[in-house]
């Protein structure tokens, strides 16, 4: 390395780094304060006040994030939090973890990304290392990023360098918290992915390095299409065991019992979250201007978003009649407390359009405000239960009395086999 890169090695491996991170959600806040834990003065940036206020009072809003690590950090004066990008005028290192939403089907919507980017242009002092942690489509870094960064005078391999490094956090996952999974690095020169790579390291035992930014970005893509391939299979194949009169669930323990060649997905309402609905689509969108067309994952899309339109159709079936309906969990995943995109929101939504009467129980959310959805946590009791005319298992939280449903429920439909092995006639399957 150059004497100037050597430098910011030098204070990045010693903890005398000065870290921004802008985005503190589910991936920016696990991350900021996990480098602060570690000592490094870390400056937390977003535009959401209340995101900001949380972290100055320390409380933490994310459930991956421990409460009396973020006072800690707080107490220390390592990590601090604003709404201003002035703070990146200090920076020695400058993490990006926004959103990148889809803006219609199939188009990707990179405008937080270029926001931020274009926010930490005008403060970035030369000698700094920038991070995209965005899942994007490839070429993102190098193509948008860099020109924007260069637009103030700035040059790259000069006065700043750059690297793209994928989040991997997997919400609620306890096994595997930020700290304990494999980071991939890729840089836009080689100096730049050896710098990041020593970033990660202070914080992550395992870094995996690939030749490029581009190659790193499509690491992200591919282990996300993956998965929203296989669910897209799974919700396939259990439609098509419903219609063979065959359990799914049953033949999916079976298969699992091959020690190779066959990983168990399960199948459900479709998916939630931000990265699998969304990021499958970013490689779609990019490999469709290069001529290519992904069939895999334009199905795989499909089929997951109309499942919750299949299950409403197999609940009609199942009653005979519009009536009175508890859904049973809402958030997108068992014991995270996230709504983001949650399929179980488009089944009340459709639900509603059908003219049955809705409430839920999810012992991780007190009320419903979103978008026609305006509803309050309805607690489970023998008396509440015995009112409905079907009870749907969306969502299978730990937190949730099976057994009084069982006892009490008129009519029970089982969207994530919580009453495996179980046979009655008021159950079904998906």
């Amino acid at each position: 390395m150059p004497m100037d890169e050597m430098l910011l090695f030098k204070r990045i491996n010693n903890g005398k780094a000065v870290i921004a991170v802008v985005g503190l959600g589910y991936v920016g806040l696990p991350l900021a304060v996990s480098f602060a834990l570690k000592g490094f003065k870390v400056l937390g940036i977003d535009t959401d006040n209340d995101r900001v206020k949380n972290v100055i009072e320390k409380r933490s809003y994310i459930s991956d994030v421990n409460g009396l690590d973020l006072k800690k950090t707080v107490d220390s004066k390592c990590l601090s939090a604003e709404t201003s990008f002035g703070g990146i005028r200090k920076a020695d290192v400058i993490i990006i973890c926004v959103p990148t939403p889809l803006k219609r089907k199939y188009t990707p919507d990179i405008s937080f990304i270029l926001s931020a980017v274009r926010s930490i242009a005008k403060f970035l002092k030369p000698q700094t290392l920038v991070v995209l942690e965005s899942t994007t489509y490839p070429g993102t870094t190098e193509e948008i990023i860099l020109p924007e960064l260069e637009k103030k005078g700035l040059q790259f391999g000069r006065d700043f360098f750059l690297s793209f490094s994928p989040e991997r956090i997997d919400p609620g996952n306890k096994k595997y918290p930020v700290t304990k999974i494999t980071k991939v690095v890729g840089g836009i020169d080689e100096d730049s992915g050896k710098l990041t790579r020593a970033l990660y390291k202070k914080i992550i035992k395992n870094v995996h390095f690939v030749s490029s930014a581009k190659a790193a970005e499509m690491t992200k893509l591919l282990e996300n299409s993956f998965r929203i391939i296989n669910i897209g299979w799974i919700n396939e194949i259990a439609m098509m065991c419903h219609k063979l009169g065959i359990d799914v669930w049953e033949v999916i323990d079976a298969a699992k019992t091959k020690p190779f060649g066959f990983m168990p997905f399960y199948p459900g309402l479709g998916v939630g979250g931000h990265c699998i609905p969304d990021d499958p689509l970013y490689l779609y969108w990019k490999a469709k201007h290069h001529g290519f067309s992904s069939k895999f994952i334009k199905l795989s899309a499909d089929i997951n978003s109309a499942m919750p339109q299949y299950a409403v159709s197999r609940l009609k079936d199942f009653i005979g009649k519009k009536g009175k309906i508890l859904v049973v969990g809402v958030t997108y995943k068992k014991d995270v407390k996230d709504l983001r995109k949650s399929p179980p929101l488009k089944l009340i939504e459709i639900l509603q359009d059908y003219g049955f009467i809705v409430d839920y129980h999810d012992p991780l959310i007190p009320y419903l405000r979103i978008g026609n959805i305006s509803l309050e946590n309805t607690s489970l009791s023998a008396k509440n239960i015995c009112g409905y005319d079907c009870v749907v298992i969306a969502t299978d939280h730990t937190q949730v009395n099976y057994p009084l449903i069982l006892a009490q429920a008129k009519k029970i439909f089982d969207l994530r086999n919580v009453y495996k092995g179980i046979k009655k006639e008021k159950i079904i399957k998906l």
